[in-house]
């Protein structure tokens, strides 16, 4: 049985990244916001120190904004990057040195397509993506050659709580009905529908499962086919 950590795992894709490792018969640990703050580096140091020795960790939390470039906020640029990007390094760093001194482990970032591609509206939510992605590859170079792996998936929209508050933008925005400001964000990508959350737990558990040891480094894109 493997200790798994989930970060921002207590909804949407986090709680269906949790409940797919819980049915495989792992300890999963999923944090909310509730039980750490990951932007706070004494407050992760002290919730890993008390979790142990971590086989797996999924960084997961994360928060979207959207607005026009020169409309974004300071206060937007730095929640996006605090939370998409510095988390997933401060938690990384907790646990990197635990796996390699046992040689074994997974991290995977749930990162988006807008880690690899850009998207008008989203300077913020993208760089901040781009960085967790960035991320993922230094940490996987370090670890090559390693029982150590890092990889993240990408996927589109996903029917979650953000995407869910996207649509709610878009309709106020644009006088569009939910229903049309919905396909409106399943029409971006050539899927051409939402992700479910249980397809991309489906995705992160196969990065981490003991037979993907020779992927390392790789950014897994969920979206029918658009973005390589």
């Amino acid at each position: 049985m493997r200790r798994v950590v989930v970060t921002g795992g207590t909804r949407g894709i986090g709680a269906a990244v949790a409940a797919r490792f819980r049915a495989a018969g792992d300890e999963v640990i999923a944090l909310g916001r509730a039980d750490c703050d990951i932007t706070d580096e004494a407050a992760v140091g002290a919730v890993f120190a008390g979790i142990g020795p971590v086989d797996v960790l999924v960084n997961n939390a994360g928060i979207a904004s959207s607005a026009p470039l020169v409309k974004t906020t300071l206060d937007q640029w730095r929640d996006q990057q605090d939370v998409n990007a510095l988390g997933a390094f401060l938690c990384t760093r907790a646990v990197l040195e635990g796996m390699l001194a046992r040689d074994t482990g997974r991290i995977v970032f749930v990162a988006s397509t807008a880690g690899k591609v850009g998207q008008r509206y989203t300077a913020a939510y993208t760089a901040a993506k781009h960085a967790a992605v960035g991320l993922m590859r230094a940490v996987a170079a370090e670890v090559a050659g390693t029982g150590v792996t890092s990889n993240a998936v990408c996927p589109t929209f996903t029917r979650t709580d953000i995407v869910a508050e996207a649509t709610r933008v878009i309709a106020e925005r644009t006088g569009r009905s939910p229903v049309d400001a919905e396909a409106a964000l399943a029409g971006a990508s050539p899927l051409g529908r939402l992700l479910e959350p249980e397809e991309v737990a489906f995705a992160v558990w196969f990065l981490a499962s003991a037979e993907a040891g020779a992927v390392n480094g790789q950014s897994l894109v969920l979206d029918g086919g658009g973005v390589q």
